[in-house]
């Protein structure tokens, strides 16, 4: 269900396959009815994530010309390690934000998890892998307060989380000291963002890739002749799987090359690559194929029509900022990992930039439209522009500069075409 639906109940939300699938026409075509379809949803407003995908070459094929090293296997294993701190907390927030909700502490609930983790292990000697599970206790257990606030008692989410993201601050600097920093000595959690899997394993991931996206879309078409829902024809899942095989297989070729300027050979996909992919589709998973994901679109888009159909609204608004906190602190052990060192000030800067990532990729502010995969797009197209100016050596003041314009170019496209499709820029 979409942020400009009908205060009428929307059925479609109950029927099986992914939520992108019912912003369909409704009949069954060929490969050019579905494209001619896809045309019509474009000039109607809803454009996904093709500005971004749209950027993101643009932006990659201007860096490639301005500089030699932007489109080598090194950059690119460099691009991906980078950008997967980001893409998790896009990730994260994609959740609340498609409720029309923000959590502007999920960064710095990240830094705070992340604090608890290393004193337990360098001060008070606990294994890294119990301490670790306490730093996730502690995001439940935030994500869960927020949740308590925002959906039970009714305080509006910009507020709890800023007061959160200011406590935090403090908590951080009180659990690490003054001037604390700790260097991260957990080889795992190291390894998670330096090391790569062998050759053979990325291979193995690519086939992985394809046969999960191949028989999650066989499933998908049997639960919907099931339910009586139209199919597409088979031709898009040939070229959805084609599109995987071809990129998929280009990428692992690349980061199967050696890029180390020593003797010692460096090769294969990072390590951080395969488990962002997994936490991506079972995050997509859950969203478009079970019933709470589409209860989330449906909350998102119509609250109030949502509770009149019997959905439990309170429920969906806590367990958003439950899941919210739990992947925050997943990007919070990114971050240590390829940092190497945890001080009182980590997660305090890139909370807006989780939100740039999703908004840049296509998920609506207003609530009810986006994907999980639309905000790692976003997360890409940042990582472009500071990868790309960091090989020009250009300052990094000017990162955030061309970041914040085309954060404020997508929410315009975003109010544009939510305008363009019969919305309102007022929220209900």
């Amino acid at each position: 269900m979409s942020a400009h639906s009908s205060e009428q109940t929307n059925t479609t939300t109950l029927l099986p396959g992914p939520a992108s699938d019912l912003i369909g026409s409704g009949i069954e075509g060929g490969i050019g009815d579905q494209f001619r379809g896809w045309v019509s949803r474009v000039r109607q407003g809803e454009m996904g994530a093709l500005p971004a995908v749209a950027g993101f070459v643009v932006l990659s094929i201007l860096f490639a010309s301005l500089s030699p090293y932007f489109f080598t296997e090194r950059n690119f294993a460099n691009l991906l390690t980078q950008a997967a701190e980001l893409v998790m907390l896009g990730v994260a927030l994609v959740f609340v934000i498609l409720l029309g909700e923000i959590d502007l502490s999920a960064g710095v609930t990240g830094g705070l998890t992340m604090c608890i983790w290393v004193v337990l292990t360098a001060q008070f000697h606990w294994s890294w892998f119990v301490a670790l599970g306490v730093a996730f206790l502690a995001g439940l257990a935030i994500g869960s307060f927020i949740g308590f606030f925002v959906a039970r008692i009714g305080i509006p989410s910009f507020v709890v989380t800023l007061g959160l993201f200011l406590g935090f601050q403090g908590l951080e600097l009180i659990i690490i000291g003054r001037g604390g920093n700790f260097q991260v000595q957990t080889p795992a959690v190291l390894a998670i963002m330096n090391n790569n899997i062998p050759v053979w394993g990325g291979w193995a991931m690519l086939a992985v890739a394809v046969a999960l996206t191949l028989g999650t879309a066989l499933w998908d078409r049997s639960r919907r002749t099931a339910a009586g829902v139209p199919n597409g024809p088979m031709a898009l899942v040939a070229v959805k799987v084609g599109a995987i095989v071809v990129l998929g297989g280009i990428a692992v070729f690349l980061l199967s090359q050696d890029r180390s300027s020593s003797i010692i050979p460096i090769r294969g996909v990072p390590i951080v690559v395969p488990i962002v992919l997994a936490i991506l589709w079972l995050g997509t998973f859950m969203l478009d194929r079970t019933k709470f994901g589409r209860y989330i679109y449906a909350v998102g888009g119509n609250a109030e029509a949502a509770r009149r159909s019997g959905v439990n609204v309170i429920l969906i608004r806590f367990l958003v900022f439950v899941i919210c906190s739990f992947l925050a602190v997943v990007s919070g052990l990114f971050n240590a990992g390829r940092v190497g060192t945890i001080d009182a000030t980590d997660g305090k800067d890139i909370v807006l930039s989780g939100v740039a990532a999703a908004v840049v990729g296509g998920v609506s502010l207003f609530g009810g439209r986006g994907r999980l995969v639309h905000a790692a797009i976003g997360a890409l197209v940042i990582a472009v522009i500071t990868n790309g100016l960091g090989l020009l050596n250009l300052p990094s003041g000017l990162n955030n500069v061309i970041a914040g314009a085309v954060l404020i170019l997508a929410a315009t496209i975003d109010a544009l075409s939510r305008l363009r499709s019969g919305g309102s820029l007022f929220r209900r």
